[in-house]
């Protein structure tokens, strides 16, 4: 079975700023971003099923690969809560320092913390698993993250030093109960 994790492609929102679920448009260089997503998938990909976060910056791109999708509130980015959409210098220090020391385990206000956002993509993995269905998912850069720590275990806490861009393709094999990124 493959499984190609998908970045959707750079927003149109300003530098410094906090998102996570707040449903942002696409920067003007999405199609040319999309041409670069299209290149590394397999020529058969249309045969796979494709799951998208329902965020806009996921969902067109997604329905701009191919059609059916199907949306999945799992696969959205993590939820900053009252931080959503504010810059993050702006965010009171003695709001953002306890998230900062444990962002594993400290929720944002009116928000959730990386824990959860790890048990709702880990749900979605094993469901996917299960289904043994070649698939292509377009979601955000701490789902994949998480989904891409669990597979390499390594601890939430270092996730950080996984790098995903804007538009980055992953592959992974899941073969003999074994998932490989490839």
């Amino acid at each position: 079975m493959e499984i190609y994790l998908i970045r959707h492609t750079t927003p149109k929102i300003e530098k410094g700023t906090c998102y996570g679920q707040a449903d942002i448009d696409l920067d003007e260089n999405y199609l040319t971003e999309l041409k670069k997503i299209k290149d590394q998938l397999p020529k058969n990909y249309k045969s796979f099923k494709l799951y998208t976060s329902p965020l806009k910056r996921c969902s067109i791109l997604a329905e701009d690969l191919m059609q059916p999708i199907i949306l999945e509130n799992r696969l959205k980015e993590l939820n900053f809560g009252t931080w959503e959409l504010k810059k993050w210098n702006d965010i009171e220090n003695n709001e953002l320092n306890p998230w900062m020391d444990d962002f594993v385990n400290v929720k944002v206000p009116n928000g959730e913390s990386y824990i959860d956002l790890q048990r709702r993509s880990l749900e979605f993995l094993e469901e996917l698993l299960s289904s043994k269905k070649n698939s292509i998912v377009v979601s955000h850069a701490g789902v994949i993250r998480v989904i891409l720590s669990h597979i390499n275990q390594i601890p939430l806490e270092d996730s950080f030093k996984i790098k995903i861009d804007y538009g980055a393709v992953f592959k992974i094999i899941y073969a003999q109960n074994r998932l490989e990124i490839n």
